[in-house]
């Protein structure tokens, strides 16, 4: 009778360990083989940068310059009408889970980069210009200069475009705190990314006549980390902060090819983007 009764209860154990097994597997996220893709609008910041300006005769450098976004205020036909997609500073991405918790994607963020006008600045280096003769010609040696419309205009505002690629891991905290998370799904991820910046620079230098064409102008490399709210294993909203190096060693700033801008500096971005996800491969 004992030995019916241990056995029972050992087959009973064992079932219910089984079970519980089961039950706890199948809250495992299985994203292997989906796809998403996404579309959004960011805020960004920068920080301060030293910018050179190259030409047959000049060649100068404008020390701690100061820069900000362009953020349009709300309006539904400007952020949402597909005839406005350059207008607003977007975001935009398309990715495929190789595991469960890993994917790479390809994106671009069209930020936008305005120098602030009449801001002072430190110079160092000369203005030669002959034709005509410029009232900025000097040598200048680390000099206070007052930057406004006469002397630079300098944006990159249709616009700071970062194409890039992402690795990224993404984990679900269902899985953690095992809750079945077929309707709702709280993902955290985080991303590094690298990629070309290919703006197209709005300069008026010195009275130059601008150039007005997409180049590629350098390099950037990235971090991320933001929150993923999946609804009915489809939809979803993510939040997400970035931020980065910019490297543009090659900025077309006039018409002439002799002509050359290059800068450094960081960014931050504060993006929300709405996004879609499937199944493309089993």
């Amino acid at each position: 009778m004992c030995l019916f009764i241990g056995l029972s209860i050992h087959g009973y154990s064992q079932e219910f360990i089984e079970n519980t097994s089961i039950i706890q597997t199948d809250f495992k996220t299985k994203n292997k083989g989906k796809l998403y893709f996404y579309w959004g609008w960011n805020k960004s910041q920068y920080s301060y940068s030293d910018i050179t300006f190259k030409g047959d005769d000049y060649n100068f450098t404008l020390y701690n310059v100061a820069a900000k976004d362009r953020q349009n205020p709300w309006e539904a036909d400007l952020y949402l009408n597909p005839s406005n997609i350059s207008i607003p500073q977007t975001v935009g991405r398309i990715g495929y889970f190789f595991h469960d918790n890993w994917n790479f994607s390809v994106g671009f963020d069209h930020m936008k980069y305005v120098m602030i006008e009449q801001q002072p600045a430190i110079i160092d280096g000369y203005i030669d210009l002959n034709d005509p003769v410029s009232e900025f010609n000097g040598v200048y040696n680390n000099e206070y200069i007052y930057i406004d419309e006469d002397f630079l205009e300098f944006e990159h505002t249709d616009g700071l475009n970062f194409i890039n690629l992402e690795i990224s891991r993404v984990d679900n905290l269902g899985d953690y705190l095992k809750w079945n998370s077929k309707k709702i799904q709280l993902n955290l991820l985080e991303s590094f990314g690298a990629g070309i910046l290919y703006p197209k620079t709005n300069s008026t230098l010195l009275s130059k006549e601008q150039n007005d064409a997409f180049h590629i102008a350098g390099f950037g490399l990235s971090l991320k980390t933001g929150v993923n709210l999946t609804l009915f294993n489809h939809f979803f909203i993510q939040a997400e902060f970035k931020a980065g190096y910019i490297d543009m060693s090659n900025i077309r700033t006039t018409t002439s090819t002799a002509d050359t801008a290059s800068q450094e500096f960081f960014f931050f971005q504060r993006n929300i983007s709405f996004g879609y996800i499937f199944q493309l491969v089993k």
